[in-house]
């Protein structure tokens, strides 16, 4: 019925041309509303000038004014109708809200429940409760769904009490026959006590969460730390080992040259003794051929000829006494050893100053030690009983533990 009041209503303030609600109503002689501009327009359209609901003609245009009393009808219809509507919109049934039992068509939004009635009220249902004195001493709360598990399965009661013994929710009829000795309380001082006590188990878990995100925490910072830590230790360890690897091979290359500039040296030396020989061989080889040749003479018993050739032949010069003259096998025996040592000793010097630097890094991190994660040094690792950890480079290690032994002589 309201509905269609409604409706007849609208229908009342339509315009008969554009078939909406009237703007600036005016009123014909007839006794017809139009919008001011729909019936102007309408007119002017026109060849004759009639009413458009009734046709009655009129000798000339009318003077339209606008209708007060149907306009202030109308603007108090529009109001009537946005408020209907707003109204209708907040209060339909949405998902997860409670809704109203009694309603049959367009579900609304339930705002109480009855657990005497076990029915749930939208607005309009509700008013009974809150007007008529017979059901003003129903219990009203807010809207809930299966008002059904409210009831007490065995008497039909609602459950008000709760057994602290049984810990269970029951009705009068239960207290006073099953749970007569029992210690039971109201629903209400039980519901706060319960809620006391979760709200101390939320404590305890949030409690519980912290520590364990804090651990979270500790462990990220122990692995940045520790990923930080690596890169600095591979960079420091490539610069050792690069370092040594340049200092092995410049003294591999000074253990290379330096035996080969000794070879070269004894084979100079060699050279020159054999050249040296072999012109002592050539002066003999000619010195033989001029005693081969006066032999011959010899053989002729040519006394004469004989005697003035070995006049003229002159004495064979000296030859030097080539007995204390040698080239011994070079010995390059020590050489490796002598070199290794070298080596040791300034790779030795470059570590210790790369490890005194390393050392003051490492001692520039120091801080009084605590027990509060979140104040020590971010670079510094802590124990599981909360002190802080030093840590000791790679270079530190390397160093302290390196040792070239040395090669015992003759190998």
């Amino acid at each position: 019925m309201a509905t269609a009041s409604c409706l007849q209503s609208e229908d009342q303030f339509l315009c008969p041309i554009c078939l909406d609600v009237l703007i600036d109503p005016v009123t014909t002689p007839c006794g017809h509303n139009f919008c001011k501009n729909c019936i102007t327009k309408h007119w002017d359209t026109s060849d004759k000038c009639q009413c458009p609901m009734c046709n009655e003609m009129f000798d000339k245009k009318p003077e339209m004014r606008i209708n007060t009393f149907i306009s202030e009808m109308v603007a108090q219809f529009r109001r009537s109708a946005q408020q209907k509507a707003s109204s209708s919109e907040q209060q339909v049934f949405k998902p997860g809200e409670v809704p109203c039992d009694v309603c049959t068509e367009t579900k609304l939004k339930a705002l109480k429940s009855c657990l005497v009635c076990l029915t749930s009220y939208c607005e309009t249902h509700l008013e009974p409760h809150l007007t008529a004195s017979s059901l003003k001493r129903h219990q009203l709360i807010d809207p809930v769904e299966n008002l059904e598990d409210r009831m007490c399965p065995k008497h039909d009661k609602p459950l008000e009490l709760f057994c602290k013994t049984d810990q269970t929710c029951v009705c009068m009829l239960c207290h006073v026959s099953d749970h007569k000795m029992h210690d039971v309380v109201p629903l209400k001082e039980a519901y706060e006590g319960k809620k006391a006590e979760l709200g101390k188990t939320e404590a305890e878990i949030q409690q519980m969460i912290e520590k364990k995100q804090q651990r979270i925490r500790k462990v990220q910072r122990n692995v940045n730390f520790s990923e930080k830590c690596a890169e600095e230790e591979i960079e420091i360890g490539v610069t050792v080992f690069t370092t040594l690897m340049q200092y092995v091979e410049r003294s591999m290359d000074f253990l290379i040259n330096t035996i080969e500039e000794k070879q070269k040296t004894i084979k100079k030396q060699a050279e020159d003794v054999i050249k040296e020989l072999e012109q002592d061989i050539s002066e003999l080889k000619r010195k033989s051929t001029e005693w081969k040749r006066l032999c011959s003479v010899s053989c002729s018993e040519d006394h004469l000829r004989l005697l003035q050739s070995f006049s003229s032949l002159k004495v064979a010069p000296p030859t030097k006494d080539w007995t204390e003259v040698s080239i011994p096998p070079s010995s390059y025996e020590g050489i490796v050893v002598t070199v290794a040592v070298q080596l040791e000793k300034t790779f030795s010097e470059d570590m210790k100053k790369l490890l005194e630097a390393e050392l003051k890094r490492i001692q520039s991190y120091a801080v009084e030690v605590t027990l509060d994660a979140d104040t020590a040094h971010p670079e510094l690792i802590l124990s599981d009983d909360g002190k802080q950890e030093s840590r000791v480079s790679l270079l530190a290690n390397f160093t302290l533990r390196f040792k070239l032994k040395k090669r015992p002589n003759g190998l």
